[in-house]
């Protein structure tokens, strides 16, 4: 699949205050062009992590370059880990993720289900939801992406630094989803 061939411009996210009371809010964050490099990815708006929504939606881009480019897509990653670095156990874990299974992360773009083999509507939009339950513990954020193989959301975990900013603490984005059509056997 194509998915980054044709780079495209980047669009502004919506914002939300995680310090308000929670909901049951959606927020809706597109791309229009994906990032090159990790330069063009920390030139994002988004890249400014004052937002854990806009933690989330980095956290599926920088998951999509992995099967291209697993090199980049680690740094982008490392990026938004911020103090707390990826593990060795981190990256074996990613590895062993995509293991045949490039399509996971593109499966969290609007559009992308088994039907499609997970090619997404462009421009590249993710939503990501909170729920009563999001903020619990000061100082973090447990949002929630929908993918197009998935009955239920899956969870990202995100913790507030000192300097303010929103950095990736947990994922849960690469667990199993259904394949894409073009591949299921029974199908």
């Amino acid at each position: 699949m194509g998915l980054f061939d044709k780079p495209k411009q980047a669009a502004n996210s919506s914002a939300n205050d995680a310090d308000k009371q929670p909901s049951n809010k959606t927020v809706q964050i597109s791309f229009s062009k994906l990032p090159d490099s990790l330069d063009e990815f920390k030139a994002l708006t988004q890249a400014q992590l004052v937002d854990p929504f806009d933690t989330a939606a980095l956290t599926v881009l920088a998951m999509c370059f992995y099967p291209q480019n697993s090199e980049l897509s680690l740094q982008m990653l490392g990026y938004l880990k911020g103090p707390q670095p990826l593990s060795a156990y981190d990256k074996q874990f990613i590895a062993d993720r995509f293991r045949d299974k490039d399509y996971v992360p593109r499966s969290y773009f609007v559009g992308a289900v088994p039907q499609n083999d997970y090619t997404p509507a462009e421009p590249y939009t993710i939503n990501i939801s909170e729920n009563p339950y999001s903020y619990q513990e000061q100082g973090y954020a447990k949002l929630f992406i929908q993918s197009g193989g998935a009955d239920s959301p899956r969870p990202v975990q995100l913790r507030k630094a000192k300097d303010g900013k929103w950095y990736l603490w947990e994922q849960f984005l690469l667990a199993d989803i259904r394949v894409p059509e073009s591949s299921d056997p029974w199908a």
